[in-house]
């Protein structure tokens, strides 16, 4: 089988490189998965470059998330022919990943492929968008309706940002992105946004704790100085679901908007979901993520070039959803 080995060299330094590996050298547990599509994201990136403290031991096979069928299976919830879905769960840090043709896994980790989802189209929204519909759905929880005014997400090119702004578009809201890239207006626009904002607007040290009230929900992909600014335009009693931190993980904020408008910070953790909340997700995802707009969101990858890949996420260089045939 095939796979993306990351070794450590004595000094410290990492390298990447596909490699034909025997099947024997996989992982214990209880499902082996023929795994057909992955997909990339930020944590994949840190993986298969310096790690980021995330990957203990070497050789290690990265690939945060995978979706195959069941080769063979130990446990009763699965059987041979099933379709399966994993994210989460530190696989691809700890534990092998799906960058590579075959996986083993704890059955635990897994759910089945919801109705209405390829394995294709399930890599295209992987941890990233199974990320963006937990803050949708925890935004729900808190109030947010389409009646409420804007919603804001940042990041708004990347995977998070993009299948938020998909799903928020189609669920009725006025969605306003946020990015660096203003030739991407053209692409917020297809995902369903309303308005594009400039990343320059709101990437700024706090100058006054409250500013205008403007947005009725937030989708925060970026965190550091833009979160602490979004927090001080937020309506009274609006909630913020904070899912990344690619602009920091210091919050500069001060606590005002919380004391005098209510405002709510909600923490959004897609690694250690119970498998019901993570059943309830992809039932949302596939019944209120337009098949189209995931298309068009999607690039096509192959296991060669996730090395390449991998540092063109972390510099903030890719746009949408990378879906990545290990087969091809």
């Amino acid at each position: 089988m095939r796979a993306v080995i990351v070794e450590q060299a004595e000094d410290g330094s990492t390298s990447a490189s596909v490699q034909e590996i025997d099947e024997s050298r996989l992982p214990e547990g209880e499902v082996t998965v023929r795994v057909e599509f992955t997909t990339l994201n930020y944590k994949d990136g840190l993986c298969i470059g310096p790690g980021g403290g995330l990957v203990k031991t070497y050789p290690h096979v990265p690939g945060i998330d995978l979706a195959g069928t069941v080769e063979a299976s130990e446990d009763a919830r699965y059987s041979p022919g099933d379709k399966v879905v994993l994210t989460g769960w530190r696989v691809g840090e700890l534990h092998w990943g799906g960058y590579a043709q075959k996986a083993r896994v704890k059955a635990d980790w897994l759910v089945p492929l919801p109705e209405g989802l390829t394995t294709k189209q399930a890599m295209a929204v992987g941890t990233a968008g199974f990320t963006a519909m937990l803050a949708i759905m925890a935004l729900e929880d808190h109030g947010l309706t389409p009646e409420a005014g804007e919603v804001l997400v940042t990041g708004a090119t990347g995977g998070v940002g993009s299948i938020a702004t998909a799903i928020l578009a189609n669920l009725g809201y006025e969605v306003a992105g946020v990015t660096g890239r203003l030739e991407q207006a053209q692409y917020l626009a297809l995902l369903g946004a309303s308005k594009m904002v400039s990343r320059d607007e709101l990437d700024h040290t706090v100058k006054r704790p409250l500013e205008r009230e403007t947005w009725a929900g937030c989708v925060d992909a970026v965190g550091g100085a833009m979160l602490a600014r979004v927090l001080g335009q937020m309506k009274h009693g609006a909630s913020v679901a904070a899912v990344g931190l690619a602009g920091g993980a210091q919050l500069p904020a001060t606590v005002v908007p919380f004391l005098l408008r209510g405002v709510n910070l909600l923490g959004i953790d897609s690694v250690m979901q119970p498998y019901d909340a993570r059943l309830r997700a992809w039932q949302r995802i596939a019944s209120d993520l337009p098949k189209d707009r995931l298309q068009g969101m999607m690039v096509e990858a192959r296991l060669e070039d996730l090395p390449r890949l991998a540092a063109e996420i972390l510099e903030g260089r890719v746009r949408g959803r990378v879906v990545v045939n290990v087969n091809a």
